[in-house]
C-alpha cells in the first residue's frame, strides 16, 4: 500500500476507550482548541519550508529502494513501506529516530524508560515491534543503506546506534522482507538511508539544546559537494540525569560519508559511524539497582561501488560492523544482595559483501539478482575485579558463524493497470543448513488514482549464538523460526494529491517460535522450538493539505496476537497538525495508544496512555532559528517498560543555526 508521508505533519487525536472520562474530555478540547488555533508557522529554514512542499507533490511518484534494493516507484511494490524523510526528523528536534517513527509509522512501536537513551542489558529500552514481532527478538532488522545492522551474538539491533544525525529519510517495510534480507527480517526493516549533498556548495547545520533534568542535546553537520566529490559530517553530543536517580545517559556520535561520481552512471561511496555511550539503569521501582553501568561503543562502516544505467543498476558493497560492551549488572540492595565481583565483556562484530544488478529485459520488466555473504559472532567474557580472582579472565563464548545466499527478484508490468511481482531466496547458514524463501505479490492500478495490492511471503529467523550456546537456558538443538504474511491493502490520492489514505489488512501465521520452558529432559529451563504466532490487524491512514500553510495528518494501527508479546500495542492512533507561514513552525500531536503488554505470563499487566506533545520554532534571522519542544504536556503517569514510570510533562529548548 501506497505510504509514502508528507514530512512533519502532526494532528492530533484520541478514540480513548477504557481511559478516564475527564482525561478524555481534555483531551477533545485541545483537539478542537488546536484545530481553531490561528498559529502562525513556518519551517525552520526555507530549504525544510521547500522540502515539505515538493514531497508533497511528489507523492504520487514516490521513489523507494528498501523493498526491492533498486530505485522503485512505491505504487509497483506489493508491500507496506512507509517513508519519513528528513524535513520530519529534523522538525521533531529529537537525537534518536525511533521516537518519530513510532508516532509516523502505524503498526511500528518504540519501547522506552526515559527520557533519552535506551541502554542495552537487563531493563533496556529501545525494543522495536512491527505488527508484533519484536527487534528485541531479532525478528526485525535495521539497516544502513541496506546493510545489517546488529548485534553479532545477541541478533537484536542496538536502538542507541539509530540517531538522526545521519538519517536522510527512513523507510520502514512492514511485512516480512527475508527474500531481499535474509533471517532476522521475518517482521519487517527499518532502512536507515544516510544523508546525501545533492547541489554544488557547502552547507551547514548546528542545533543545541537544553531541557528538563539537566538534558542537552547537540549536533553539528557539514555537508559539500564540487562536481562528482560530495561529503556528510555530522557530530553529536547528548546528555541528561534522568527523571529518576541513577538514570544518567551521554552518548558522543559521528558520522562521514564520502562520494565520487565519475559518470552519470558510475559512482562510488564510503561511509563510517561510531557511536560510544553511558547508561545506567536504576531498576524497577520495587526493587531499585546500585552500579548497574553500560560503556557501549557502537561503529559502522561501509565502501559500496554503484552503476546505474537506463535498463539495469545494481551495486557492489562491503560492510562491517562492531560493538564493545561492559557492563555492570549491578545488585539488590534492598534483598540484601552484594556489589558484584565481576563485569560483563564482549566484542562483538558483523562484516558482509552484498552484489546485485537489477536489469530490465523487456518493456516493463524488470530483474534483479544478488548474492549475499555474511560473517557474525564475537567473544563475551566476565573479568573479576575484587578477591582471590581479581583480574581473571571467565571465557563464556568465542564463535563465528557464516550465511551464504543468492536471490531474485521479478516485477513485470502488464499493461498499465497491473504490476506482478515474484522472488525467491535460497539461504544457508553453516550450522542450520538451508532455507528457502519465496514471496509473491500483485499491484493493480485501478482509476481514479486507486492503488489495490495482495502479497503473500514466508519470513524466517535464524536462532542467536546468545540463544544457542550463551547462558542458560541455551539450546544447540535450535530450528529457524518461520512464518507466512499475507496482506491486501488499498489506498487512493486525490484532489490532484492534496488528499491521501490507505488501509491494509494482514494475517500473519507464524511456527518454531523460540521459547524459554522447563527442559522435558531434566531440571530447570531450555530454549526450545515450541510457539506460534497468529497476529492479525489492520492499519489506516490519511493525510489532507487543506491549504498552502494548514495540513492534517493521521494513522491508526490495530493488532490482535493469540500469543500476546510485550511491546506491541493492540490499539495505537495518532492524528497531527502543522501549520507554516512567514518565520514560523508549529506542530502539534496527539498519541493513543491502549493495550499495550509490559509484562505477559501468568501475571500479565497492559498500560493505556495518551500522550500529548507540541514543537515550534520561530527563524529569527535567515540563519539562525530559535525552538521548542513540549511532551507529555498532560503529564499522563504510565509505563512502557514493566516497573519503569516514564517521564511527566517535560521542556527542551534551543537555538538551530543554518548557513
Amino acid at each position: 500500500m501506497q505510504d509514502c508521508r508528507m514530512n512533519g505533519l502532526y494532528l492530533p487525536a484520541v478514540f480513548n476507550t477504557g481511559v478516564r472520562m475527564i482525561r478524555r474530555f481534555v483531551i477533545l478540547q485541545l483537539l478542537v482548541c488546536a484545530a481553531a488555533l490561528p498559529v502562525l508557522a513556518s519551517a525552520d529554514s526555507t530549504e525544510t519550508a521547500a522540502g515539505e512542499q515538493q514531497e508533497w507533490r511528489e507523492e504520487l511518484s514516490c521513489v523507494v529502494v528498501t523493498g526491492t534494493r533498486s530505485r522503485a516507484d512505491i505504487r509497483n511494490i506489493p508491500l507496506t513501506v512507509t517513508v519519513v524523510g528528513r524535513p520530519s526528523i529534523e522538525s521533531s528536534y529529537s537525537p534518536s529516530l525511533l521516537p518519530v517513527l513510532t508516532e509516523q509509522v502505524p503498526g511500528f512501536f518504540s519501547t522506552s524508560r526515559g527520557i533519552m537513551g535506551y541502554g542495552v542489558s537487563d531493563g533496556a529500552a529501545g525494543n522495536i515491534s512491527v505488527r508484533g514481532l519484536s527487534g528485541g527478538s531479532g525478528q526485525v532488522m535495521v539497516l544502513i543503506d541496506g546493510h545489517p545492522q546488529y548485534m553479532g551474538m545477541f541478533g537484536h539491533p542496538i536502538s542507541d546506534a539509530c540517531q538522526s544525525l545521519m538519517a536522510g529519510q527512513v523507510e520502514v517495510l512492514r511485512g516480512p522482507a527475508s527474500v531481499l534480507y535474509g533471517s532476522n527480517a521475518m517482521g519487517g526493516v527499518v532502512n536507515i538511508v544516510t544523508r546525501r549533498m545533492e547541489q554544488d556548495g557547502i552547507k551547514a547545520d548546528i542545533s543545541a539544546g537544553y531541557g528538563s533534568w539537566n538534558t542537552v542535546q547537540t549536533e553539528a553537520a557539514g555537508r559539500m559537494r564540487f562536481g562528482g566529490f560530495s561529503s556528510v559530517v555530522s557530530l553529536s553530543y547528548n546528555r541528561t540525569d534522568g527523571h529518576r536517580g541513577n538514570m544518567g545517559f551521554g552518548q558522543y556520535g559521528g558520522y562521514a560519508k564520502l562520494g565520487y561520481d565519475f559518470s552519470d552512471n558510475w559512482r562510488v561511496r564510503g561511509d563510517v559511524s561510531v557511536t560510544h555511550f553511558n547508561a545506567s539503569n536504576p531498576g524497577t521501582v520495587s526493587e531499585p539497582l546500585e552500579d548497574a553501568d553500560q560503556d557501549v561503543t557502537r561503529g559502522m562502516a561501509s565502501l559500496a561501488v554503484e552503476n546505474d544505467y537506463a535498463r539495469t543498476s545494481g551495486a557492489l558493497s562491503v560492510f562491517y560492523n562492531w560493538g564493545d560492551h561492559h557492563i555492570n549488572d549491578g545488585y539488590k540492595p534492598s534483598g540484601g544482595e552484594a556489589p558484584l565481583d565481576y563485569r560483563f565483556n564482549s566484542h562483538d562484530d558483523m562484516m558482509g559483501i552484498s552484489v546485485y544488478q537489477s536489469v530490465v529485459m523487456f518493456r516493463g520488466n524488470r530483474l534483479t539478482a544478488g548474492v549475499d555473504w555474511y560473517r557474525f559472532g564475537g567473544s563475551a567474557w566476565n573479568r573479576y575485579v575484587e578477591g582471590e580472582r581479581n583480574g581473571e579472565r571467565e571465557d563464556i563464548v568465542d564463535i563465528t558463524r557464516h550465511e551464504l545466499a543468492g536471490y531474485l527478484d521479478f516485477r513485470q508490468n502488464v499493461g498499465r493497470w497491473l504490476t506482478l511481482n515474484a522472488g525467491l531466496r535460497v539461504d544457508h547458514h553453516s550450522v542450520l543448513g538451508t532455507e528457502w524463501v519465496p514471496q509473491a505479490g500483485a499491484a493493480v492500478h485501478l482509476p481514479y488514482a486507486v492503488e489495490l495490492k495482495l502479497s503473500a511471503g514466508k519470513g524466517f529467523r535464524y536462532p542467536t549464538i546468545r540463544e544457542m550456546y550463551m547462558f542458560p537456558p541455551q539450546n544447540p538443538e535450535l530450528r529457524p523460526e518461520r512464518l507466512w504474511s499475507y496482506e491486501i491493502s488499498l489506498s487512493q490520492s486525490l484532489l490532484e494529491g492534496r488528499v491521501s489514505y490507505g488501509l491494509s489488512v494482514f494475517y500473519i501465521d507464524g511456527e518454531n517460535v523460540i521459547q524459554r520452558l522447563p527442559d522435558p529432559d531434566g531440571a530447570g529451563f531450555l530454549n526450545q522450538n515450541a510457539g506460534e504466532i497468529h497476529n492479525a490487524g489492520a492499519e489506516v491512514q490519511a493525510a489532507w493539505r487543506i491549504a498552502r500553510d494548514w495540513s492534517v495528518d493521521a494513522n491508526y494501527s490495530f493488532l490482535h496476537m493469540e500469543n500476546p508479546v510485550v511491546a506491541a500495542p493492540e490499539h495505537k492512533l495518532y492524528l497531527g497538525g502543522l501549520f507554516t507561514h512567514g518565520r514560523w513552525h508549529v506542530s502539534t500531536g496527539v498519541q493513543y495508544v491502549a493495550g499495550l503488554y509490559t509484562r505477559v505470563g501468568d501475571s500479565p499487566e497492559q498500560e493505556d496512555f495518551v500522550l500529548w506533545n507540541v514543537r515550534a520554532s520561530f527563524r529569527v534571522l535567515d540563519w539562525m532559528s530559535v525552538w521548542i519542544r513540549g511532551e507529555n504536556l498532560l503529564d499522563w503517569q504510565y509505563e512502557i517498560n514493566a516497573g519503569y514510570p516514564m517521564p511527566g510533562a517535560n521542556v527542551m529548548a534551543g537555538l538551530r543555526f543554518s548557513f
